[in-house]
């Protein structure tokens, strides 16, 4: 990371900021390009590792990529604020983010609905009563985080 002073090391930081996002971006490897996609997202804390969540439709390019290779990279960021210096005649962004990368895979049938509720809880909607018959017309996948760095500008400068 070439600035270091904006790196954050400590892992229950990242933590905080991955919890104070709202969308989560995918990467995947396709033939000539990366394929990129936004996805809303859960996390849970399984013995130390990351895990992301996310659902969509059961069908769809991102599966095709994933059977294909299921390594996968992420992005999210928050806490975005321009700030305007007049007297200098500059601008910069304050932001807090985290970037990383691991194995994605299908989460299985009888694992879905605790996987969604991990959905539901990022979001402070535990108690949303969703239609428990859209489960068999969702996929749901998993991300085995194996490495993840944050990086945030904030008003002090770190």
């Amino acid at each position: 990371m070439r600035r270091s002073d904006r790196e954050i090391t400590d892992i229950q930081e990242i933590l905080a900021v991955m919890k104070r996002c709202d969308v989560c971006r995918l990467a995947l490897h396709d033939v000539e390009y990366p394929y990129i996609l936004p996805v809303n997202f859960g996390m849970q804390i399984e013995d130390g590792q990351v895990i992301l969540y996310f659902h969509g439709a059961r069908e769809g390019r991102k599966y095709d990529l994933i059977a294909r290779d299921n390594r996968a990279s992420f992005e999210m960021d928050c806490s975005h604020k321009l700030v305007l210096d007049p007297h200098k005649g500059n601008c910069t962004m304050e932001y807090e983010s985290v970037i990383g990368h691991g194995r994605i895979e299908v989460v299985p049938e009888a694992e879905k609905e605790d996987a969604l509720c991990l959905l539901m809880q990022h979001y402070h909607a535990e108690d949303f009563q969703y239609d428990r018959a859209a489960i068999p017309r969702t996929e749901v996948l998993r991300l085995v985080v194996e490495q993840v760095t944050g990086k945030a500008r904030r008003k002090s400068g770190n």
